[in-house]
C-alpha cells in the first residue's frame, strides 16, 4: 500500500511564529502531557501568551480545543498516546505532537501511521524549536452532503 510522502517541514520562524501558524489563538482552553525537564520553555510560553492562559496539566478533566503532546521515542507506543488525546479534545480540536530533533527523532512513518490509526491526518510540520519539531494532526474534514 502506497502512503502519501509526509508533508515537508515548514522552515519559518520557530516560537511564536510557529505557535500562530499551528493554529494556537486567544482563548483556546490548552492541554498538556509529556511535559518533562528537556521542553522547550519559550515555546510553552509562546502558546500560553497566543492563548491568553497557562495551559492545563494532565490531570485536567475538562475537554480541550488542543493538545500539546511531547513525545520521545523511549515515551511508548504513539499511537496509544494519540488515541488518548483524541479523548480529550473537543469537536474541530487539533493535537501538537512535538517530537525530538536530531539522533533521537521519531520516525515520520510512525507519526503517520499513528496519526491514521486513530484517525488524524498530518496538517503539516513546523520547526517548533531547536530541538523540537511540531507536527499538527487534525481530523479530517466531514464529507459535505
Amino acid at each position: 500500500m502506497n502512503t502519501p510522502a509526509p508533508p515537508p517541514v515548514d522552515p519559518g520562524s520557530a516560537g511564536s511564529g510557529a505557535v500562530e501558524r499551528l493554529g494556537f489563538a486567544r482563548e483556546l482552553v490548552v492541554q498538556e502531557f509529556g511535559y518533562d525537564t528537556d521542553v522547550d520553555d519559550a515555546f510553552r510560553l509562546a502558546v500560553e501568551g497566543a492563548c491568553g492562559a497557562e495551559m492545563e496539566d494532565d490531570e485536567y478533566t475538562g475537554v480541550a480545543d488542543a493538545v500539546l503532546l511531547w513525545f520521545r521515542p523511549e515515551d511508548g507506543d504513539l499511537g496509544d498516546a494519540l488515541v488518548d488525546m483524541v479523548g480529550v479534545l473537543d469537536d474541530g480540536g487539533f493535537v501538537v505532537l512535538l517530537t525530538p530533533r536530531g539522533e533521537d527523532e521519531v520516525d515520520p512513518s510512525d507519526i503517520d501511521e499513528a496519526a491514521v490509526v486513530t484517525g488524524l491526518h498530518l496538517a503539516g510540520t513546523f520547526n517548533a524549536a531547536d530541538d523540537w519539531r511540531a507536527h499538527k494532526l487534525v481530523a479530517p474534514k466531514s464529507a459535505r452532503r
